[in-house]
């Protein structure tokens, strides 16, 4: 948490020494370690650095588990250890508050950073912002309200469509879940989160026992956008059951946060509820949802009238938002494509918590398509990306910014051209790293459920 009274620049900055990354740096790295008004940062600048700065935001950090122990640089160490070689300097706060919904302590605390930066190291020649998950959310931001300071943007799996979409849609799941259910879940104002938490848990689980529950399970999650694929080493099962599956595991593993301590947090810090259903029509949302194909298959499996579920989603009591929330949520999280420069996004296909909508609705705000570059891999999972894929994306928007146009080619044979410990990913279900080929695809994301205004 912030500590308020240390003065502006606190130079815990020890030299530890050189550090030599494992991927043979071309030469040593100085590594600066301190605090800023509270917040812990990382730097590593190495001999040969190129004058460019990359200013990398973390993602939300669940408040249901410790705090990191680990400063994130990039999203892949892999990564990290190449920029290195390559002449980058990397930086990152860990933000005052480090867990949570902390875009407000983190547009703060990364300006600090970048200014501490300019008078210890040297100003870069041109720093990019960089972000993954909720960090996308806080890089853009930074970019957007600070464009002097910024030459370039990109983001890895970001919740672009802006945190209320995504905490709305968080409540659509649940809303359709105790609609649809019985599961007597609190969506908002949540009083005993851990005992909330569990019970959405154990309503997904059980769900998933039967094709009735299958089918109204996956309605709940096509309105979240929440897709049937998480093995990110295997393609989308086909089969009804399997899909349904994943979704719940997405729910239990990802989606979890939006009925725990983590909602209670996000409520806390906005000063009341943020989020609303009321005037939502949740046909036009399965209609024009990537998820529906599942939906309609599991209630012929099932036996169910889809209509008349629908139906009963719509003749349920609505939920409205505490506007002063609903602001603060705006004001700390809703990004407005609005950046003078290059910005470059990535996004795996299958992703159950930032889907890969909230490029769409992103892409969308941007006034000048011509400074925006959309990058998808054909993967399922959050942040699961090869180094080889995140450094392609990177020199593309490199070679955007150098030469004014973005480059065409093959970006599968580029990042394959890469050696083959920048070929691997983290294999969440069997919880091992493994190898893979880079998977580059065209796509185009259905519309971000949750963005008509309230």
């Amino acid at each position: 948490m912030a500590r308020r009274g240390l003065a502006f620049l606190v130079l815990l900055v020890t030299l530890l020494g050189l550090v030599i990354p494992s991927a043979s740096a071309a030469g040593p790295v100085t590594r600066y370690e301190g605090e800023l008004e509270g917040a812990r940062y990382l730097v590593l600048v190495p001999e040969n650095w190129n004058g460019t700065l990359l200013l990398w935001s973390h993602g939300m950090y669940s408040l249901a588990y410790p705090e990191p122990d680990r400063i994130a640089l990039t999203s892949q160490p892999a990564t990290e250890s190449y920029l290195l070689e390559q002449g980058y300097a990397l930086a990152a706060s860990q933000f005052r508050a480090v867990r949570g919904w902390s875009i407000e302590e983190a547009l703060t605390d990364q300006v600090r950073l970048h200014d501490w930066f300019g008078r210890t190291i040297g100003l870069p020649r041109r720093t990019i912002a960089a972000g993954e998950s909720v960090g996308a959310i806080t890089a853009t931001l930074l970019a957007e309200r600070n464009p002097r300071r910024f030459g370039g943007l990109m983001t890895f799996c970001g919740n672009l469509a802006g945190g209320e979409a995504h905490w709305n849609s968080g409540l659509d799941l649940g809303f359709a879940l105790n609609t649809l259910l019985d599961a007597r879940l609190h969506l908002v104002r949540i009083t005993d989160p851990a005992a909330n938490a569990s019970r959405f848990t154990e309503v997904v689980q059980a769900a998933n026992g039967n094709p009735q529950g299958r089918a109204r399970l996956a309605l709940a999650n096509a309105l979240a956008e929440i897709p049937g694929w998480l093995d990110a080493t295997q393609p989308r099962p086909r089969d009804v059951a399997e899909q349904v599956f994943w979704q719940g595991a997405w729910d239990r593993f990802y989606r979890v946060g939006a009925f725990g301590v983590d909602r209670v947090a996000l409520e806390q810090r906005a000063g009341g509820n943020p989020s609303w259903n009321a005037g939502i029509d949740y046909r036009r949302i399965l209609a024009n949802g990537g998820e529906r194909p599942l939906v309609e298959r599991a209630y012929a499996e099932a036996g169910l009238d889809l209509g008349a579920d629908l139906e009963r989603l719509a003749k349920a009591p609505r939920i409205s938002p505490d506007p002063a929330a609903a602001a603060y949520l705006a004001r700390f999280g809703l990004p407005l494509g609005r950046t003078p420069f290059p910005v470059l996004t990535m996004h795996t296909v299958a992703d159950g918590t930032a889907p890969a909508a909230h490029e769409r609705a992103y892409a969308d705000r941007v006034g000048d398509r011509r400074n925006l570059r959309q990058l998808f891999v054909n993967r399922a999972g959050h942040c699961v990306f090869t180094a080889s894929e995140e450094i392609t994306a990177l020199r593309t928007l490199e070679r955007r910014l150098d030469s004014g146009n973005w480059p065409s080619g093959d970006l599968n044979a580029d990042a394959g051209r890469l050696a083959p410990q920048y070929q691997t990913i983290f294999d969440i279900v069997r919880e091992t790293r493994v190898t893979t080929t880079p998977a580059f695809t065209r796509h185009s994301p259905p519309p971000y459920p949750r963005l008509l205004p309230f």
